[in-house]
């Protein structure tokens, strides 16, 4: 069956091909076509199944309305909720989302961006793994938009970021611990260290004992490598139980940890709280409903995610470069479960 062209439904109509090209791109109102005659244009290309040619109008209006979204694993659940969100909210501005993992690699990072800009996106979203910050710097000197969530480079002025409070989320959290008369905690935190919200949590953490008058012990501070979690949360674990004084609670950095300390801590035959308690940095719907629940900061992921895509597309239309950019420091909510034994 031959392809229904622009030219097709303007023939059968009696119309112009400028007219109905404006109908399609949403210019009706402005060019004073009546809604009775915008209303059989676009009857007759359902009726038709017309199908724009994209490549020629997004040559025409300048954008592809295609979004690149860079997250470090779409495998992890919390950007895999984060990206089916911000998908949902690209729609709604009628923007299709290309989704790409960065596996914490710098240079799979760079590559990616350099990628989905030859791909022409309109505008990315990045929760950045980069320590050197010379591909953002670059997107900032061209004025190409973007947006970083999740993770941020205090040492850029002047970028759009949408983040939650790391460091009061992991203080509240190692605050709570300590309230309920806990003070030999151990945090299993993640590589790479340099990420922001890594930095801020495990800041919170150290801060929370230092507060409370409590020396923070190297020897309760583990990291597990981004690629090998559940084996390295296993080495940590066998670790800690070497130490001479009995640790009561573990503070677990993000989801993936923590979901490996239960797994690594029923495997030990350690109970959870009654051996050892343990507190998330990140919430999961079946946190909520495993013996025992989990307690753990919650982000307002529907928020972030929300506030990210409008942000992004006040930079995509914006007039010229003199837009103020929006930085948002978003609060979390400490979820108290029963993970956690009071001493």
């Amino acid at each position: 069956m031959r392809k229904i062209k622009l030219e097709d439904i303007a023939n059968t109509l009696g119309v112009s091909k400028t007219l109905v090209s404006m109908v399609l791109n949403g210019y009706g109102d402005k060019n004073g076509i009546k809604k009775e005659t915008q209303e059989r244009v676009i009857a007759l290309c359902n009726e038709m199944n017309y199908k724009p040619n994209q490549m020629a109008r997004s040559l025409r209006l300048g954008k592809t309305h295609t979004i690149g979204l860079i997250v470090a694993d779409i495998s992890n659940t919390f950007y895999a909720k984060m990206a089916r969100n911000i998908e949902d909210y690209c729609n709604k501005f009628g923007y299709n989302l290309i989704i790409c993992s960065s596996d914490e690699k710098d240079a799979k990072e760079a590559s990616i961006i350099k990628m989905l800009k030859e791909k022409q996106v309109d505008g990315l979203i990045i929760s950045s793994t980069l320590i050197d910050n010379t591909e953002i710097i670059a997107l900032k000197k061209e004025h190409f938009p973007f947006v970083l969530v999740d993770r941020y480079f205090p040492e850029i002025p002047d970028t759009n970021f949408v983040i939650i409070d790391n460091y009061q989320g992991a203080y509240n959290a190692v605050n709570h611990l300590i309230g309920i008369g806990h003070q030999n905690i151990a945090m299993i935190s993640i590589s790479p260290a340099h990420i922001t919200s890594v930095k801020d949590r495990n800041k919170g953490y150290s801060d929370a004992l230092k507060k409370a008058g409590i020396n923070n012990n190297h020897f309760l501070l583990c990291q597990v490598p981004f690629e090998n979690i559940e084996l390295g949360v296993e080495l940590e674990i066998k670790k800690l139980l070497l130490y001479d004084k009995k640790v009561t609670a573990i503070f677990a950095v993000n989801q993936n940890i923590t979901i490996a300390v239960v797994k690594i801590l029923a495997k030990l035959n350690i109970k959870i709280p009654d051996h050892i308690s343990l507190i998330s940095f990140d919430d999961l719907p079946f946190f909520e409903i495993i013996n025992p629940s989990i307690t753990a900061v919650a982000q307002p992921l529907d928020t972030i995610c929300k506030n990210a895509v409008e942000i992004l597309m006040k930079e995509i239309n914006k007039k010229d470069n003199t837009i103020e950019k929006t930085q948002l420091v978003l609060p979390t909510e400490l979820v108290i479960r029963n993970s956690c034994k009071t001493l």
